[in-house]
This record gives C-alpha cells, sequence and structure tokens, in this order.
C-alpha cells in the first residue's frame, strides 16, 4: 500500500521540476525503514544527491520528533548544500490510512543567481557603505516562529549514510571542551540522547558507528540506549 502511495508522487516530482524549473529541487523521499532514501528527484544539481541518497538531518529529525503528529508540512527553513548556496527548504508530510509517515514531499529553491543579481543591481545604484546596512538574507521573524522550536533550522543535503551519520554526530559534539575519547559514562550517554533526539539511531549501522567515535564496544552503545529509552 506504501509503494502505490509514494509511485503516485513519482509523477507529482517530474511534474513540479519541470514547472517550477532548474532552481527547484524536488525530493521524493521513502521513509520505508528497509529504505530511507530518495527514490524519485527532479533538478537534483541543487544539492548534488541523487535517487538512492539517503535521508537528510532534517528528515530524521521530523521522524524522530513525531512533528508530522501536528504539522502536515513545514515551510521556508534554511537548508544549505554541498557547494555552499543557502536553500529555502520545504517538507510536506505523506501519511497513511492511520496517520503514519510513509514519505515526505520536499522542495529546495536555490535563489543565489537571483541573489547575485540583485546585490550587483544594488551596488550600480547604492554605495557600499548602504549595502553593509540593507542585508538581503535575513529570514522573517514571523517566518521563523511557525517552524516547531526543537526542529534544526539548517537542513544539510549528504549524499551517502556515512556521510549524514558524521554530520549528525559532528554537529552534537562540536561544543566538546573534553576531547571523544576522554568523555566518562555520563558524558557519552548525554551525546547518545541528543543523537538520539536527531534520528540518528534510525539509520543502519548508528549503533556501530557511534561505538567507532568513542572506541567502546556495541553492547555499551546499546546500553545508553536502553537506559535513555527506559
Amino acid at each position: 500500500m506504501n509503494k502505490h502511495i509514494l509511485q503516485q508522487y513519482t509523477v507529482i516530482v517530474d511534474f513540479l521540476g519541470k514547472t517550477l524549473g532548474p532552481d527547484y529541487e524536488v525530493v521524493l523521499q521513502d521513509l520505508d525503514p528497509k529504505h530511507q532514501a530518495i527514490v524519485a528527484i527532479a533538478n537534483g544539481h541543487v544539492s548534488g544527491r541523487t535517487v538512492g541518497s539517503p535521508l537528510t538531518n532534517t528528515a530524521l529529525h521530523l521522524l524522530s520528533s513525531k512533528i508530522y503528529e501536528t504539522h502536515d508540512f513545514l515551510c521556508n527553513y534554511k537548508g544549505v548544500a554541498a557547494n555552499g548556496h543557502v536553500l529555502r527548504s520545504s517538507t510536506m508530510m505523506i501519511k497513511d490510512e492511520n496517520n503514519e509517515p510513509v514519505g515526505f514531499l520536499c522542495i529546495n529553491y536555490d535563489d543565489s543567481r537571483f541573489m547575485e543579481l540583485h546585490q550587483k543591481l544594488l551596488s550600480t545604484i547604492h554605495p557600499d557603505s548602504f549595502l553593509e546596512q540593507a542585508p538581503i538574507d535575513q529570514q522573517p521573524a514571523s517566518a521563523a516562529a511557525e517552524q516547531p522550536a526543537a526542529m534544526p533550522m539548517t537542513e544539510s543535503f549528504p549524499t551517502d549514510i556515512t556521510l549524514l551519520m558524521q554530520k549528525i554526530f559532528d554537529d552534537v559534539t562540536k561544543d566538546l571542551a573534553t576531547p571523544i575519547t576522554r568523555l566518562n559514562q555520563y558524558e557519552r550517554k548525554d551525546i547518545v540522547q541528543k543523537l538520539n533526539d536527531q534520528g540518528l539511531f534510525q539509520l543502519k549501522g548508528a549503533i556501530s558507528f557511534v561505538a567507532r567515535q568513542f572506541s567502546c564496544s556495541t553492547a555499551t552503545v546499546y546500553r545508553y540506549l536502553s537506559e535513555i529509552n527506559g
């Protein structure tokens, strides 16, 4: 049934990709635990991804936090492509008859070439001092307020699952004052809690990945998760 639901959306992906144009990447993500990957994509050059690329950090967080229970879609949050371009990203939750998510339909808009034209136009008609006081990339406060408070506001677009796990792990541990290998069990457990909140352990191989980062056994990571989940 779920596969049939997603098959209907593959046509929409192609349709929107051709209708919106090359600056809009349209992506269909399969949330089946056996796959959890992109199954259809239009204008993949925007993020550099293809069919088979893994879910994003934001997609995993949406699943882990169960935001889909209260939201049908999220619009205009920040994404950053591998080439550094800032994207305006939106995600619609595709649900089955039990209101469970089976897929995400995502649109990532790259307006970089229009921003460049904007900058050139401003620099032509105004001095540099004006440009410094008139940033054009600020998100309106009202738009930010519409997003769930716990949602990571910057989405990354890895091309394989190892890069995705590394990105989530690095984001969680970037402010640590102590080297990973010297953390005590309570500090490690706190990191595992944060990784769990971000949905990392929904990915196949995540337990082994975290064990390697901590230089500990997989049994230790399983124990942390068991204590966290009660």
